[in-house]
This record gives structure tokens, sequence and C-alpha cells, in this order.
């Protein structure tokens, strides 16, 4: 099977990466509201939440043929730099200062300290967020590969999408639905296997079985997850559930699915263009764009902007401090430690 790059699956990971960037801005949530409620910053929040499915389903699907052939090999190799990237900017987030004011009035450790207690409180949930909640992509990432790995080391790869259903579905129930069904978990359920696996085994699945769609199936399909999704949200709104909150709802998946299926039907999309160029890099900017949005915060908080023109700088200043760290440090032997 072809190794090719697939240009339209490149430039929605782009698409994706810019998406999660503006959502972890928080923006949008001061002004635009309607009875006091920031109803426009919580559908845009919700908006964004096709991004993360989409990483999953690339990943499973771009690992399937390797998996398949050798997949304990191929499960060591894909973790090796997973593991390390998690511990680098773990500990970089760790010892990395949030609040800058504080820590020149009251001191680094002060600052710090504070954060460290917080953690320690969970520690279930922060072994598998690591150094700043960003990161519990990485852990749910390998989770997702390890069950593939064994599953197909057994051959029992048939078992893979039903455990990824059950392991969803008790993670919707013990996650945002947990206000109405009372269902509890050790740990946040967007962390580990219970997000990560089903989406991972879909697009496993569509390569394993060379599943294949027309544009206006897929598009269907994205349209009914998401209309799915934000109904959801909506409706557990009234049972004091957030909007904003939701990491993945029942149509959450038959969203990214759509989606995904949908770029696998437009595979030259985004081909020579400048922005799908950016792809190689989409992992260096996700672990590396919230620190600097801290930073950011810090900056708007000093200079005492607010509103639309805060969310602006943040957003923009994010980008571009992101996109110039991760170029600057791709020519520098820090890259491979820090990234790859």
């Amino acid at each position: 099977m072809s190794h090719k790059k697939i240009s339209s699956i490149e430039l929605g990971r782009v698409v994706a990466i810019l998406a999660i960037v503006a959502m972890h801005c928080q923006m949008f949530l001061s002004y635009w509201q309607y009875e006091g409620t920031p109803w426009f910053g919580y559908v845009f929040n919700q908006t964004t939440r096709f991004a993360v499915p989409l990483f999953f389903l690339i990943s499973g699907y771009l690992i399937q043929p390797k998996l398949i052939v050798d997949p304990i090999s191929t499960l060591k190799q894909y973790l090796s730099p997973l593991i390390r990237i998690f511990v680098v900017w773990s500990i970089i987030c760790l010892l990395m200062p949030f609040n800058l004011q504080t820590v020149v009035e009251q001191g680094y450790l002060t600052e710090r300290q504070g954060y460290w207690d917080f953690l320690a409180q969970t520690p279930l949930n922060t072994i598998l967020e690591g150094g700043l909640v960003h990161l519990w992509f990485i852990p749910a990432l390998m989770s997702a590969a390890i069950i593939a790995a064994i599953l197909a080391k057994l051959n029992k790869l048939s078992l893979f999408v039903p455990i990824g259903f059950i392991l969803y579905g008790y993670g919707v129930l013990a996650g945002s639905y947990e206000v109405l069904t009372g269902i509890g978990s050790p740990f946040f359920t967007r962390n580990g296997p219970f997000f990560s696996t089903l989406l991972f085994a879909i697009g496993f699945a569509i390569r394993e079985r060379n599943i294949q769609t027309t544009s206006k199936q897929a598009l269907t399909i994205a349209a009914i997850g998401m209309a799915m999704h934000f109904s959801e949200a909506y409706m557990l709104s009234n049972f004091d559930q957030a909007f904003n909150s939701n990491d993945f709802l029942l149509g959450t998946c038959l969203w990214g699915s759509g989606l995904f299926l949908w770029l696998l039907t437009k595979p030259e999309l985004g081909e020579g263009l400048r922005l799908t160029s950016l792809s190689k890099y989409v992992l260096p900017i996700y672990v590396a764009h919230l620190p600097i949005i801290i930073l950011m915060m810090n900056f708007v908080r000093f200079n005492e902007l607010t509103d639309l023109t805060k969310d602006a700088v943040v957003l923009s200043g994010t980008l571009i401090i992101t996109l110039l760290l991760v170029l600057g440090l791709s020519k520098t032997p820090l890259y491979r430690w820090l990234f790859r």
C-alpha cells in the first residue's frame, strides 16, 4: 500500500491545530453576550471540537499498514518519541511560571507551589495529563496505539472497534453525561483510552477495509454528528453542564469521522499550498502553543487589554511566536529532543 502523503489529510491536520489553538485562547467569553451568557464564545468553543477527533482518526489511518505487519516493533517505534515529548514538555510546563505577577510579588517557588499542590490533589489524572492539561492528548494516543498493537498481535483486530465503542460509551456516560447518569470515574474520561480508542480504531478500520464514501455521504455523516453534538451540549446545559465544557459527546465521533471521510474523497485538496506544508510541524505546535498562550495572557493582563483586542493579540501572538519558535528550533539539535 502506498505511503505517499495525502494532501487533504495534511491540510486537515493544519486546520485542526489552528482550531485547537483558537479554542485554547478562550475567545469571545467577555463580550457578544446574550442575556449575560457568552453564547457566541460557547458556540465557537464547541465548533472547534472536531479537531482532536480528526487527529485520532488520522493517526489510526496512518499507522494501520505497519501495525498489521509487525505490531510490536511498530508500537515501540511509535511510542518512543511520544514518551520523550510527553516527559520533556511535562518538565518544561511544571517549571514554567504561569502568573508572572505572582512571581514578581511573591517569588517563583510560591507561584509554582500552588500549581504543584493543585496537581497533587488528583495524582492519577495528573499522570495522564502531565505537566499541563493539553498534554493529555499524548497518553490518550499512546493508549489507543497500545490496544491496537495488542489486538493485532493476538489476531483479534475484529474486536478493535467494539472495544472502542464500549470505552467511548463509558467515557461519555461518566464524562459530560455524569450530571444525568451519576456514573463516576477515577479521572477525567477525556484522558486515557476512553475518547481516543474508538476514533483511532475507526481510522484504522477505514484503511484496513478500504471504506469509501462519496463527498455528499461524508458531509451528511459529519452534519448529523455535529447536530447531535450541539443538541447534546444544549440539552446538558439545562442540567448545569457548561455548554463549552464538552470535550466529546455521542455525536462527536460521527462528526469527526464524517469530516475525515470527506477529506479522503478530496485527496488533492491543499496540494501545493504553503499552509499544507506546515503539517510536519503540527505536533510541535500542539505541545508548544499552550505555554505561549499563558505568556500572552500575562502580556495582555499587564497591558490591560480587554475583549476583542485581547483576543486578537493573544491569538495572533500565539500563532506567530509558536511558529517562529518551532521553525527556529527545527534548525538546531534541540528539535529532536523537544519534538520528535
